[in-house]
C-alpha cells in the first residue's frame, strides 16, 4: 500500500467552515437583521459545535495541538452558548444568566482567543485575522451585554454583529483557500504564509 493511501485529510477546512458559517449566521442576528431562531441554534449545536469538535479530534490524530485546542474549544463554546440561550426552554429559568454572568462568559472567551491569537503569529496572516477579529468580537459582545439589558440592542451590538460577520467570513475565506490550494497544489487564494 502506498503512503498516499495512509495520508490523513486536512481537518482544518471543516473546522473553519463550521466556525465561520455559524459565526456569520449568528452575527446577522447580532447586526439586527432578524431575531434569534432555531436556524442559528441548530447550526450552533451541529455544525458550529459538533463538526468543530470532530475537526479538533482529527487535529489531535495529526499531532496538531493548536488545531485540536482551537476546534474542540470553539465547538464546545457553541454548544454551551446554545445551552445558555435555551436555558428557559429547558426549565432552567432559575439559573438564567445575569448581565454580569454572560458578559464574563464572553470576556473570558475573548481572553482565551487573544492568547490563541499570539500562537497564530507563527502560522499565517489569514489565521491571525480570524483570531484577532474573534477576540475583538467577544469583547464587543461582552461590553454590549453590560451596557444593554440581555436581549437588548444598541450601537455596540450592531457593531459587534458587523465585526462578527467579518470574522466569520475571514474563517470561510481561509477554509476555501486551504481546500483550493490543496486541490490545485498551488496558491490559488493567498493566506499570507509567515517565514519561520
Amino acid at each position: 500500500m502506498s503512503d498516499n493511501n495512509n495520508k490523513l485529510a486536512n481537518p482544518a477546512p471543516l473546522g473553519l467552515l463550521a466556525f465561520g458559517m455559524t459565526t456569520v449566521l449568528l452575527n446577522l442576528h447580532n447586526a439586527g437583521l432578524w431575531t434569534l431562531d432555531t436556524t442559528v441554534l441548530a447550526m450552533g449545536i451541529f455544525y458550529g459545535g459538533l463538526a468543530q469538535v470532530i475537526a479538533g479530534i482529527c487535529e489531535f490524530k495529526k499531532g496538531n495541538t493548536f488545531g485540536m485546542t482551537a476546534f474542540c474549544s470553539y465547538g464546545l463554546f457553541w454548544m454551551t452558548l446554545v445551552f445558555v440561550l435555551l436555558g428557559d426552554s429547558l426549565g432552567l429559568s432559575a439559573f438564567a444568566p445575569s448581565k454580569g454572568g454572560i458578559a464574563a462568559y464572553l470576556a473570558i472567551w475573548g481572553f482565551f482567543t487573544f492568547f490563541m491569537f499570539i500562537g497564530t503569529l507563527r502560522l499565517n496572516r489569514a489565521l491571525q485575522v480570524v483570531f484577532l477579529s474573534l477576540a475583538v468580537l467577544f469583547w464587543l459582545l461582552a461590553i454590549h451585554k453590560v451596557v444593554d439589558p440581555i436581549g437588548g440592542r444598541n450601537v455596540i451590538g450592531t457593531i459587534a454583529g458587523i465585526e462578527g460577520i467579518f470574522c466569520g467570513a475571514s474563517a470561510i475565506y481561509l477554509a476555501v483557500a486551504e481546500i483550493w490550494n490543496g486541490v490545485y497544489e498551488k496558491s490559488v487564494l493567498p493566506i499570507g504564509e509567515v517565514k519561520k
